[in-house]
């Protein structure tokens, strides 16, 4: 079994929270200081099978990301999925996964072996697999992550300090709005520390990492692409839909900034009026093909334009969902990541805890 100094566990409260990122910024600052890295993520939770090979291909990602070996990673042992959950209610599914965990991890050759954590604390309980479980198994340490939403966040990382007890290292508030910025450092980071939580990190909003790139929206949205598929890693920060009068469509577009436009097929006043501000891709609803002339200028000014068999509203409600709950799997997003990471995060007091 990995030595218990070599394991951190990094997890969250509640889902997307940013545990990837923040193992993409730690892991860099780690290798800075010449240690050796190797990364795992126990569980996946997974709905369907593209959901697994999504699991798989973030593994992938974080690894390629950190210039990780092979032998410096492991895949998750389970996944949590419809067939898997059934196999083990029924009593088919006996593997001893505590033993399994511990040879998965114990075979990793690594100064600090990262582990990314479920979606939250109890997830896995029915494998023994849960976030405490994880910890005691391993004796690691945790670093738990948490997304802020105002200053009862303070509830849920009380709730976590009385579970988790001595494995709990510390904690990262992230995705801080700036209008909130004041308020968790004189407001909630002190009243964290008087009850023994060490708030190691505050990482500020960033209108990036709440991207999606055009790629993943087309794949969401299940779109055709009309026009520059070299173009698809355009990212989109942020959704705005095209349904008045030209005049005031151009006032309104102007507003914002890398954005994604979603009209009509048949509006080619407002698809023209669109391409000529700060646009990432069209998204046209109704399966109504553009004009020619929307073609051609969304070519030259290099700007994606996605065909969708969905009426504008159920087009929206996925956009929406998808800016925020995203996969961290843009090169432009680590870097995002990791320089916050280095300017937010107090790596000197969080190996001091670490080794202590």
């Amino acid at each position: 079994m990995a030595n218990v100094a070599q394991c951190l566990l990094v997890g969250s409260i509640e889902a997307y929270s940013g545990k990837s990122g923040i193992i993409l910024g730690l892991a860099q600052q780690l290798q800075q200081q010449g240690l050796a890295i190797a990364y795992g993520k126990p569980i996946g939770t997974c709905l369907s099978n593209s959901s697994i090979q999504q699991e798989e291909a973030d593994v992938n990602f974080v690894a390629q990301a950190l210039g990780l070996s092979a032998a410096q990673v492991r895949p998750p042992l389970l996944f949590l999925e419809a067939h898997s959950i059934a196999q083990r209610l029924q009593g088919q599914d006996t593997t001893d996964y505590t033993t399994a965990l511990q040879d998965a991890v114990g075979s990793l050759a690594a100064d600090i072996v990262l582990l990314e954590g479920p979606g939250t604390l109890w997830e896995g309980s029915l494998f023994n697999l849960s976030f405490l479980n994880l910890a005691k198994t391993l004796s690691a340490s945790i670093l738990l992550v948490a997304r802020y939403h105002s200053p009862l966040i303070v509830d849920g990382l009380i709730k976590a300090q009385q579970e988790l007890g001595s494995h709990l290292l510390g904690v990262v508030i992230n995705d801080v709005p700036a209008e909130a910025r004041a308020s968790a450092e004189t407001l909630v980071k002190p009243f964290l520390e008087q009850q023994g939580i060490a708030v190691l990190g505050l990482l500020p909003q960033d209108d990036l990492l709440r991207s999606v790139s055009v790629r993943e929206l087309a794949h969401q949205l299940g779109a055709k692409v009309l026009c520059r598929e070299d173009r698809l890693d355009l990212m989109v920060e942020s959704l705005t839909i095209g349904a008045m009068n030209v005049n005031s469509a151009l006032e309104y577009f102007r507003r914002g900034e890398n954005k994604a436009v979603v009209t009509g097929g048949d509006r080619t006043d407002l698809q023209l009026a669109a391409l000529e501000t700060s646009t990432s891709c069209l998204i046209l609803t109704g399966h109504i093909p553009p004009q020619p002339l929307i073609i051609s200028r969304a070519e030259d000014l290099e700007i994606p334009i996605l065909s969708v068999n969905l009426d504008t509203l159920k087009t929206v409600e996925i956009v929406d969902q998808a800016f925020g709950n995203t996969r961290l799997q843009e090169p432009i997003k680590v870097q995002c990541i990791q320089r916050l990471m280095a300017e937010h995060f107090d790596l000197a007091r969080f190996l001091e805890r670490f080794q202590a």
